[in-house]
């Protein structure tokens, strides 16, 4: 693991060694310290950059939330309140405006606060730093630069926590779950959406959300890309190509927001030398939720981009009891089965599996490349353990049981499915 920067004056603050350090206080990181110190495995430290907890949910005042985690629907605001109340509650610490700047040997934090740099030592360090959309010049997206070009998280921040409308009828490139959020968003400020934007075959969000638009009488523009941005101060409409025949059509607006295509928060893990899968751009993890970095774990949306918050809580508890477990010297696990995504599969994880021990992951995680109709396989040294017939597209969950997998010695697991388009 890289050193601290050598112009950077390190104070030792031996009263801020921890037992687990959480990084990122959202939905994961809440969770993951709530349970932790319920756990009663010692001192439980979160760190926050931010100047309150919460995570993306604090930038949303609309539902629902909490179902999962409290039986009752809430606004985001709450939810992220609640679960705040919840880790403290339990004997959490939260340090708010601390900034990571590396994870060293030890492990150990090197970490920015109000008060000047300093090192903190720890038993264990959790990873669980979310994730951020894919700009407008990540999406490679052309046309001029008026104002009203922004992504969701932005909308988001203006309406809910600086109260203001930054747009009042745009167009949305994306139809996956955070799009739809975008639409609640602008319902709630008093302003409409134009239309929504797919460059795919069909909308990505699943039933009961993808009806969300017809309800409302959004028009939903599927197989189509932006080929240009109108206007000179301020979005005044978009073209988009269809991409079958060519097309060009014109829609009336004032703003674009760009939703999702989300990327891991993996630069911390980067500069500190820990492996980065390839297909997600987060950590690469075993079952565990262990990293490539001694006593580092990481969870939550830092591997893979967005889950909803409810699927980050609930991971978030689930890898806070396996680092317990580690902690309190339980038998250890042994081998490590590496996991390769194959043909027709954009991502997988963990990358690892290992033999014994208490697992975070019970099923292997995937994302499909494309829109596809066919047969789900994992193969080891050519041997099939597992098939199904799957129809599913990118950014939809698809999961596959561990304990369906006869896993045989130690060659590597490749899942791979067919290409017929769904």
């Amino acid at each position: 693991m890289n050193a601290p920067a050598a112009f950077l004056p390190v104070v030792e603050t031996p009263a801020e060694t921890a037992d687990v350090l959480i990084v990122g206080g959202g939905p994961t990181g809440l969770a993951a310290a709530a349970r932790l110190a319920a756990l009663g495995v010692g001192r439980v430290v979160l760190l926050e950059r931010q100047t309150e907890t919460g995570g993306v949910p604090r930038h949303c005042g609309h539902s629902p939330f909490g179902m999962r985690e409290f039986s009752r629907i809430m606004g985001g605001r709450a939810y992220g309140r609640r679960l705040t109340e919840t880790a403290l509650a339990a004997g959490a610490h939260i340090r708010l405006r601390h900034s990571v700047l590396a994870v060293e040997a030890g492990p150990s934090l090197l970490i920015a606060s109000p008060e000047g740099v300093y090192r903190c030592r720890a038993r264990a360090v959790l990873l669980a730093t979310g994730a951020r959309e894919t700009t407008r010049a990540g999406l490679l997206a052309s046309g001029s630069r008026p104002s009203g070009i922004i992504n969701t998280a932005a909308l988001q921040d203006m309406v809910y926590l600086r109260h203001r409308r930054p747009v009042r009828n745009p167009v949305i490139v994306g139809t996956e779950l955070v799009a739809m959020s975008a639409i609640l968003t602008m319902r709630g400020a008093g302003g409409t959406v134009a239309a929504l934007i797919e460059s795919g075959p069909k909308p990505v969000a699943r039933r009961p959300f993808r009806w969300l638009p017809p309800l409302l009488r959004i028009p939903v523009h599927c197989g189509v890309e932006i080929a240009d941005i109108i206007g000179a101060s301020q979005v005044e409409g978009v073209k988009i190509r269809n991409f079958t025949d060519g097309s060009v059509r014109e829609i009336a607006c004032d703003g674009v927001l760009f939703s999702g295509r989300f990327t891991p928060e993996a630069a911390l893990l980067r500069l500190s030398g820990g492996r980065i899968a390839p297909g997600t751009g987060g950590p690469e993890i075993d079952d565990h939720a262990r990293t490539s970095l001694p006593g580092v774990y990481a969870a939550g949306n830092a591997l893979r981009g967005a889950e909803t918050a409810g699927w980050c809580w609930a991971e978030g508890r689930r890898v806070a009891k396996v680092i317990a477990t580690d902690l309190a010297g339980a038998a250890a696990d042994t081998g490590a089965i590496a996991v390769h995504a194959g043909e027709g599969i954009k991502y997988v994880y963990p990358q690892k599996l290992t033999a014994g021990g208490q697992k975070s992951f019970s099923h292997l995680e995937l994302r499909l490349s494309d829109w596809i109709c066919g047969e789900l396989s994992v193969t080891q040294s050519g041997v099939c353990l597992y098939n199904t017939r799957i129809s599913s597209g990118p950014e939809r969950r698809v999961r596959i049981p561990r304990a369906q997998l006869p896993i045989s010695g130690d060659a590597p697991l490749v899942i791979s499915v067919g290409k017929g388009k769904s």
